[in-house]
C-alpha cells in the first residue's frame, strides 16, 4: 500500500496542478478529472508504481464514500424549488424509467457480447446505470443551459447514485454463495424507504436547529464558514446515523436532507453552496487519482474487443434510447433530449459501487469492475471533452428558439 506521505505529496501536487491549469481547462476540452485519472494512471501500477492502492483496501472504499456523500449533498443543495414543483415530471421519467432501460439495454449487450450470466450482466447494468455528478457539474452550472434541462440533468444525477444502490447490492448479494435467504424486494424497500424518512427528518431538523440570521443577535451571530461547516457535519451524520442499523441508504438520505435544507433555508444554502466548491475539488481529485492508480491496460481490455463494445453500447445506445423514450410525449424540443441523452457521464458512484462488488465473494467480480472501470476512463475523457462544445451547441439552439 502507498504510504501517506507520498499520498499527500501526489494529492498536494494535483491540487497545485488543477489551480494552474484551471483557466487552460475552461478554455480546452482538458477535464480535471481526465488529468487526475491520467496522473493516477501514470503514477499507478499501470506505468511507474510510484501510486500502489489496493481495489478491495477499506482506504479506496471509504475515499469513494466520503466523495459521494460531498457531492450529492452539494448537488441536492442546488435543486431549485420552483422547478422542483413545475418541472418534477422530466427527471422522475428518466428515474423511473430511462434508468432501469439503460440498465437493462447494458445487461443484455453485456451477456452477448461478454458472456457474463445473467445476475452477472444485471448487476453490471446496475453498476453503469447512474450519472455522474461530478462529470455534469459543468453542465448542470452553467447558466447557458437551459434551466429546465440542468435542473433535469441535476436532479436525476443526484438521486440515481442512491437509487442505483440497492440494485447493485441486491445482485451482488444474490451472486454471493449462501445467497438463497436473500429477499430482494424486502431489502429494497427498507433501503430506499429508510433512506428518504432519514433524510427528511435529518434535512427539518436541520433547517430548525440552526438560527435564522434576521433572529441572531449582532453579538452572538454564527459566521457564514460556521454555518458552511455545519451543513458538512449535517451531511455526514445523516450518511451515518442512516447507515445504522436497520441499515437504510445513507446516499439517499444525504440528497434528500440536502434539498430539505435548501428548500426550508435558502440562507443556509447560499452559505454552504459557496464554500463547499474547494472541499468537493479536493476530494474529487483525490477519487479519480485513487481510480487511475487502480487501471492497467491488461485489466481495462481483459475482455478485448466485447468489453469496448459494451462501453459503446452504454454511451450510444443504452442511454439514447432510454432517454428518448422516457421522454416521449413531452413537449420538449429534440435538441434537448438529445443533449441530455448524451450527457449521462459514468463516474464516481460507478467506480464506489464496483469498489464494493470486489470487496465480495463475487466469482466474476474482477471482470465486472474492468469493464466498469473501462467505461468511466472512457467517459470522463468523451464527456469532458464534449462539455464545452456541447454547451455551446445548446446554448445557439436555446438562443434561437428563445427559451429560458
Amino acid at each position: 500500500m502507498t504510504s501517506f506521505q507520498t499520498g499527500a505529496a501526489v494529492l498536494g501536487g494535483l491540487l497545485v496542478l488543477g489551480a494552474l491549469l484551471s483557466g487552460l481547462a475552461r478554455r480546452s476540452a482538458l477535464s480535471l478529472a481526465a488529468l487526475s485519472v491520467l496522473a493516477g494512471f501514470i503514477l499507478g501500477d499501470g506505468a511507474t508504481g510510484v501510486l500502489h492502492f489496493k481495489a478491495s483496501s477499506g482506504l479506496v472504499h471509504e475515499v469513494a464514500n466520503v466523495a459521494l456523500i460531498v457531492i450529492l449533498f452539494r448537488d441536492g443543495l442546488e435543486v431549485d424549488r420552483q422547478l422542483l414543483q413545475s418541472h418534477w415530471h422530466l427527471p422522475l421519467r428518466k428515474l423511473v424509467i430511462a434508468m432501469p432501460i439503460t440498465g437493462f439495454i447494458v445487461a443484455v449487450s453485456a451477456h452477448v457480447l461478454v458472456g457474463l450470466n445473467w445476475t452477472e450482466s444485471f448487476l453490471l447494468g446496475a453498476l453503469l446505470s447512474p450519472t455522474d455528478p461530478v462529470l455534469s457539474s459543468g453542465v448542470v452550472s452553467d447558466p447557458r443551459v437551459p434551466r429546465m434541462v440542468r435542473h433535469s440533468l441535476n436532479l436525476e444525477s443526484g438521486l440515481n447514485d442512491g437509487l442505483a444502490l440497492p440494485a447493485v447490492l441486491a445482485f451482488a448479494a444474490a451472486l454471493e454463495p449462501n445467497s438463497s435467504h436473500f429477499v430482494w424486494w424486502h431489502f429494497v424497500l427498507q433501503d430506499i424507504g429508510l433512506g428518504f424518512a432519514f433524510g427528511l427528518a435529518c434535512g427539518v431538523i436541520g433547517s430548525l436547529l440552526m438560527p435564522h440570521g434576521e433572529r441572531e443577535r449582532p453579538d452572538r451571530s454564527i459566521p457564514a464558514h460556521q454555518k458552511a461547516l455545519y451543513g458538512l457535519g449535517l451531511a455526514f451524520f445523516t450518511y451515518g446515523v442512516t447507515a445504522l442499523p436497520p441499515h437504510g441508504n445513507g446516499f439517499i438520505a444525504v440528497f434528500v436532507a440536502a434539498i430539505v435544507i435548501g428548500i426550508r433555508r435558502p440562507d443556509l444554502r447560499e452559505s454552504f453552496s459557496g464554500r463547499l466548491e474547494a472541499i468537493v475539488e479536493i476530494v474529487t481529485l483525490s477519487i479519480f487519482a485513487v481510480f487511475g492508480s487502480l487501471l492497467t491496460l491488461h485489466g481495462l481490455f481483459s475482455d478485448g474487443w466485447a468489453a469496448v463494445g459494451v462501453v459503446v453500447a452504454t454511451f450510444l445506445i443504452a442511454r439514447p434510447a432510454a432517454v428518448w423514450f422516457a421522454l416521449a410525449g413531452t413537449r420538449l424540443a429534440n435538441a434537448s433530449k438529445a443533449f441530455m441523452a448524451w450527457f449521462g457521464p459514468k463516474g464516481v458512484a460507478t467506480i464506489a459501487f464496483s469498489l464494493l462488488i470486489l470487496g465480495r465473494e463475487v466469482e466474476a467480480g474482477q471482470r465486472i469492475f474492468n469493464i466498469a472501470a473501462l467505461a468511466v476512463f472512457a467517459s470522463i475523457l468523451l464527456h469532458g471533452a464534449t462539455d464545452t462544445p456541447g454547451t455551446n451547441w445548446i446554448a445557439r439552439r436555446r438562443d434561437a428558439a428563445g427559451v429560458e
